[in-house]
């Protein structure tokens, strides 16, 4: 996803644009990584004087609602990456840096069977370790 379908995903939910918003996101589109609501505070902060917890946490649940973004908890806090394309797959996350790599392979393949009488809505499965640059 990028800033445009983004911003356009906030206007169709009668959502409004504002630099802001833009921003945020922004930062998101530019991260190839799960990062806190610490990391975009620190990030807006120059720009945006004054900006508070209470905006960051209230647009990042927002965003998280509308698929804008994805949300993990990653060592205690909860973290959040701009949503991936729309092709399934799954993410290993760097327990240091946040740093994700896509997983192609789903472990639903082999689990469906077991689950014959049981209607699966969703599901999510993330690898945790370090990346080659933490290790």
């Amino acid at each position: 996803m990028d800033v445009k379908d983004a911003l356009h995903i906030l206007k169709e939910n009668g959502y409004k644009y504002t630099g802001k918003r833009e921003d945020m996101i922004g930062y998101f589109a530019g991260e190839d990584r799960y990062r806190s609501a610490k990391d975009l505070l620190s990030f807006m902060e120059p720009t945006y004087k004054g900006i508070s917890y209470d905006t960051i946490y209230r647009n990042l649940h927002l965003f998280s609602e509308l698929g804008i973004l994805e949300a993990t908890e990653l060592n205690g806090e909860k973290q959040f990456r701009i949503k991936c394309d729309t092709h399934h797959h799954h993410h290993f996350i760097c327990k240091d840096c946040g740093f994700t790599k896509e997983v192609h392979t789903c472990p639903m393949d082999d689990i469906r069977s077991e689950l014959d009488s049981f209607v699966v809505e969703d599901h999510k499965f993330e690898i945790y370790g370090l990346c080659p640059a933490c290790q």
